[in-house]
């Protein structure tokens, strides 16, 4: 429909064709430090406006890299596929702002787990570990080589 409407102009709903993916980094960053995929349309004013305007986040910095695709896989006629490029965004956050990623598969205590569920897991992986540890009788020869 028009830009402009005489009388009573409807109200617009903007939305935006990107999506951006917030990515656990691989190297250590600091706190103030996000990672983001972004599609490679996608400028750093584009993104710094993105999280200021619909998630409320103030932005210090924007810097932005183009991560080639992978190369190495092939298929069944041996001809290799590339994996699409992408473009990788590092968002510096305002004096003050730090962001962490929660943990979100402790390592501890479960909170739907009871004990009794708990021990006959534990028996059951000692029992499979017993199955799957080697003859002590054989002296260090693998099972493979015998009659």
């Amino acid at each position: 429909y028009p830009l402009y409407q005489l009388g009573n102009p409807q109200l617009r709903v903007f939305r935006t064709n990107f999506f951006i993916q917030l990515v656990r980094p691989g190297t250590a960053q600091p706190e103030d430090t996000v990672q983001f995929r972004i599609p490679m349309e996608m400028t750093r004013v584009d993104l710094r406006n993105y999280l200021e305007r619909v998630y409320n986040v103030p932005v210090a910095a924007v810097r932005t890299r183009v991560q080639h695709g992978s190369n190495r896989r092939r298929d069944h006629r041996n001809v290799r596929i590339k994996q699409p490029d992408y473009k990788v965004a590092y968002v510096q956050l305002a004096h003050g702002q730090t962001f962490t990623f929660p943990d979100l598969f402790p390592k501890g205590k479960r909170p739907g787990g009871s004990s009794a569920d708990e021990d006959l897991r534990d028996q059951v992986l000692e029992e499979q570990q017993q199955r799957q540890s080697p003859d002590p009788r054989r002296g260090g020869v693998p099972s493979w080589f015998g009659l």
